[in-house]
């Protein structure tokens, strides 16, 4: 199981890095400003998980070679953002948007199982309140540290059921896994987040909330 935790790392890391660097650009930040955010984005969900279970330092300072693949992705994204931004206006945004939402949704679903699976190989704990928990917050960190220093309110207290896919995940995973069909598992969970993400986007599905009126 290590070469799936390995594949999901590196393809949350991408993913989350592609997303932060893309909020980045759409703040108008410059270069250095769209590699930290590429970063934190990449690395926030790990820290915390990290944090709340004792270990420290956390693992992306043991391991730069995460820390390496998240700038290259930013950098990468910087350069692809370049080229699109001369394009038209509309389609410009329209593509921004979409892949924002995909990369998004695509570490967030990764790094959710990511966490759960960390929990389980490092620490040996099989508890499905803390796997739920630790999963979410591993999958949502990235993307609230990204909100904050964008100066944006999170994606979580407000956007098109975010967390709440995010949840769902954990608990297909954790369902799913006791089939002992780990690998099968972790494709359905990840494409239920990423269909959850997509639908709740394109239909602006919301948790309800309260309006005041003015």
């Amino acid at each position: 199981m290590n070469g799936m935790i390995l594949f999901l790392e590196i393809l949350g890391t991408i993913a989350f890095s592609i997303s932060g660097a893309m909020e980045a650009m759409k703040k108008e930040m410059d270069l250095l400003g769209i590699l930290i955010l590429g970063l934190v984005t990449a690395i926030g969900g790990g820290i915390l998980r990290d944090i709340i279970m004792g270990e420290l330092p956390p693992a992306v300072f043991q391991n730069p070679k995460i820390v390496l693949i998240a700038l290259i992705a930013a950098f990468l994204s910087f350069i692809v953002g370049i080229l699109v931004s001369k394009s038209n206006k509309t389609t410009h945004k329209n593509i921004w948007n979409t892949l924002l939402l995909v990369s998004d949704a695509v570490g967030l679903g990764a790094f959710t199982i990511l966490g759960i699976r960390c929990v389980q190989e490092q620490y040996g704990y099989n508890n499905p309140a803390l796997l739920l928990f630790v999963g979410v917050i591993t999958g949502v960190g990235g993307g609230v540290i990204r909100d904050i220093f964008a100066g944006n309110v999170p994606y979580i207290f407000r956007k098109h059921v975010y967390a709440t896919a995010s949840i769902a995940g954990a608990a297909v995973y954790l369902i799913l896994q006791r089939t002992n069909h780990l690998e099968l598992a972790t494709i359905v969970s990840l494409l239920l987040v990423l269909l959850l993400r997509i639908l709740a986007a394109q239909f602006q599905w919301n948790l309800p909330k309260v309006h005041f009126k003015e």
